[in-house]
Formats: structure tokens, C-alpha cells, sequence
């Protein structure tokens, strides 16, 4: 199959928040272009695109996965969910049995056990030392297996044949989630997962200094005598308006999706359903650090997506001179950089017989983006756009 990749941009305003926070609670910055920029990670956009599939039920629970520690615990759910003879300590230790033939390792943490030790509870259950991220069919093929197992007697997991099978189904048959963002596992790197999508970490387009908001709060028992506030704090914050960007390789997430997440539809169905999704999830989802405190929901100005042959393309260095705002906003000239850089390098280093290129944008301030590519109507329209024309893709020859 030849490459391709879908180029996901967006320009999105975000009035005073704190998306996600450092260590010290502040909002994440960046120096770029010798000046302060606000910055949202690209962990923490993921996480928020990855969470959007199920919130809004853009993909069904079968096609996503789940990441957790706690393996031991969720195949051992799984396993009783389908034994009702087979719960409490049986159903954990085949779960665990399981879990080790993978090749993963897995311990009871100090800190539990400690705390077990000290209250003389119940033995807590063994976990993965980092997060594992599995599909939901991986885990209940392995569930299966553990059931198996149990018919068949102690010595069923000793036998290479069954490591190799319980191996087998923790790297087949991957969720949509896992293909996209892949997955990484220092213990048995033969289970790895090249992921399909890159995630840039949003800077804003212009100079950004953060802000500190002091707060008191009442109590709302004190009486006329008890003046004061109960309570006092600081939170800090700043406002911008980001450039965001993905890369996704289609080629990848097909390779990885293989054969598709049911039998009775074509490979390129899984594919068309992903790409869908993730564009959604990724223009839509928003981190949700302090959201409850600044109710910060917006979506994107204006939204480019490229389907191109040639490599991915980044337009953040449109943005390396930091956009002034002499006018009092940052839309308008972030529109106007964009739609001066982009046929630039376009011209340069793209191939417009090969290249699509769609425009999802609102507002005055975002015009002189319109002559760059189809303009979608809606979002809707957006997808199924770009979904019908990696489908085309996928199902031309090489």
C-alpha cells in the first residue's frame, strides 16, 4: 500500500483557562520563536481526543481499548462475567496466569500490600508496573484463554504453546484507539504498536504571559460577628488562541487495523469509521484541566485538513514570529499567516495532483482562509468528505 497521511490544523481561541497544568500548577508554556507561548501538551490533547470516542459514542465499545495498571483486575472481571463459578481468588489467579504468559510482569505495589498488611484486609491484586493498553477483544481473548486454562488443568499456561497463543492474542485484533496512538511495552517489545497518529503540542500563536487569579470564598455558617472569608487561594491562568496540529498515516492505521474490527465487513470500512472519528474527536475534544473553574468551551475558528501523498507538513512556522494583535486580536492575522504560508510551501515542497485539501472555518476574521481548499459546511460534512476520499484511496491499487 502506498503512504498517505491526513494533515489536521486548526486555529482555536481559548479565553482565560488552564488546560493543563505543570508541576507547580501553572498553566504549560513554551518558548518558541525567543518568546513565551501558552502550550497544551500533545499527551493531553490525546487523552481528550481518545476520551471523545466514547463520550459522544463515535465508535462502539468493542473498537476501543483500555489502558490500566490494573490488567489483573479487568481480565479477572471478565473471566467471572463468563464463570459465575469461577470469582473472587479462582478468577484472579487464572487472570494473573494469563497476564504473565503474555510475557507482561506484574506485582503486588509495596504501597498496597503495606496498607492490606496494616488493616489485615484482603491481599490486593498484582498490577503492571506502567500503564498497559489493551483492546477490549484483546482482553476478552485472554479472558477466554484463562477459561481455558481452568478446564485444562495447573500446568496449561507452562506450555510454550499457550505462551505463544496468550502473546498471539494480546497483538491481534487491535482497537481502533490502540492503532491510532499506539502502544509501548518495555517487557515484551514484540507486542509494541507503531502509532498512526502524531500529536503536536499546541502553542499559541502569539506572546502569552500567565495570569494569577486570587480568590476568597465565604462560609456560609459564619455570622454577622465572623467577618472573613473561609477561605483563600490563588489559581493561575492565561488565554490564546493555539495552533494545533496532527499528523495521521492512514497507510499505518490500516496496516495495524488488518482485516477489520468485524468479519462481515471490507478492511476499508474500520478504516474509513477511524479516520471519521479520530478528525471529530481531535477538531472537538478539548483537555478538561480547571474546566469547572473557567468554563472554557470553545471549538476551533477555523479547521485545515490536507489527505497528501507526499510527507507530513506542519504550519506552525508560519506562526515563529509571533503574531502581534495591534488590532486587539490574534484570529484575524493568524488567518492571514496561514493563508500566505500555506501555498508557499505548498508550492515547494507538496504536489497538488495528489493533495486534497478541505477549509471548516466561521467568522469574519477567518476569510482569506476560504480560497484554500473545498469548504465544508458543517463538521458532519467535513468527515464524511475526507472519509470518502481515504476510502477512494484505500481501495485504488498501488
Amino acid at each position: 500500500m502506498n503512504r498517505f497521511y491526513l494533515d489536521v490544523h486548526a486555529l482555536q481561541t481559548v479565553p482565560p483557562s488552564n488546560l493543563n497544568r505543570d508541576d507547580t500548577g501553572a498553566p504549560k508554556s513554551a518558548v518558541y520563536g525567543g518568546v513565551p507561548r501558552a502550550r497544551v501538551s500533545s499527551q493531553a490533547w490525546k487523552r481528550a481526543t481518545r476520551a471523545y470516542f466514547g463520550d459522544e459514542q463515535l465508535l462502539e465499545p468493542h473498537e476501543l481499548g483500555v489502558r490500566t495498571k490494573k490488567i489483573v483486575e479487568v481480565i479477572a472481571d471478565r473471566i467471572a462475567a463468563a464463570d459465575a463459578s469461577l470469582t473472587g481468588s479462582p478468577a484472579q489467579q487464572l487472570a494473573a496466569e494469563a497476564v504473565q504468559a503474555t510475557g507482561l510482569k506484574i506485582d503486588v505495589p509495596r504501597r498496597k500490600a503495606d496498607a492490606a498488611a496494616k488493616t489485615d484486609g484482603p491481599d490486593p491484586l498484582p498490577e503492571a508496573k506502567y500503564l498497559v493498553f489493551l483492546s477490549s477483544r484483546q482482553l476478552d481473548a485472554l479472558a477466554g484463554l484463562a477459561l481455558e486454562g481452568a478446564a485444562d488443568g495447573k500446568a496449561f499456561f507452562k506450555e510454550k504453546k499457550n505462551k505463544d497463543r496468550a502473546k498471539a492474542l494480546a497483538d491481534t485484533r487491535h482497537s481502533v484507539d490502540v492503532a491510532l496512538f499506539g502502544r509501548m511495552v518495555a517487557d515484551v517489545t514484540d507486542i509494541n504498536v507503531d502509532a498512526a497518529v502524531q500529536v503536536a503540542h499546541a502553542i499559541s500563536v502569539h506572546r502569552v504571559d500567565n495570569e494569577s487569579d486570587y480568590f476568597t470564598a465565604v462560609d456560609d455558617e459564619n455570622r454577622d460577628d465572623e467577618p472573613g472569608a473561609g477561605m483563600i487561594g490563588t489559581v493561575d491562568f492565561n488565554s490564546a488562541t493555539l495552533y494545533r496540529y496532527a499528523a495521521l498515516g492512514v497507510h499505518q492505521l490500516a496496516a495495524t487495523l488488518g482485516q477489520g474490527l468485524r468479519e462481515d465487513e471490507p478492511p476499508v470500512t474500520p478504516v474509513r469509521r477511524a479516520v471519521e472519528a479520530f478528525l471529530r474527536s481531535f477538531v472537538e475534544s478539548l483537555p478538561k484541566g480547571k474546566i469547572n473553574t473557567f468554563g472554557n468551551h470553545t471549538v476551533p475558528e477555523a479547521v485545515i485538513v490536507k489527505l497528501r501523498a507526499t510527507r507530513p507538513i506542519s504550519f506552525v512556522s508560519a506562526f515563529e514570529e509571533a503574531v502581534r494583535g495591534d488590532q486587539g486580536g490574534h484570529v484575524r492575522e493568524a488567518a492571514e499567516r496561514l493563508a500566505e504560508y500555506i501555498p508557499e510551501i505548498e508550492a515547494k515542497y507538496g504536489d497538488d495532483a495528489s493533495t486534497l485539501t478541505w477549509i471548516l472555518r466561521f467568522g469574519p476574521n477567518t476569510q482569506k482562509l476560504s480560497g484554500l481548499g473545498t469548504e465544508a459546511d458543517s463538521l458532519r460534512d467535513l468527515t464524511t468528505a475526507v472519509g470518502q476520499a481515504v476510502a477512494q484511496r484505500l481501495d485504488t491499487p498501488a
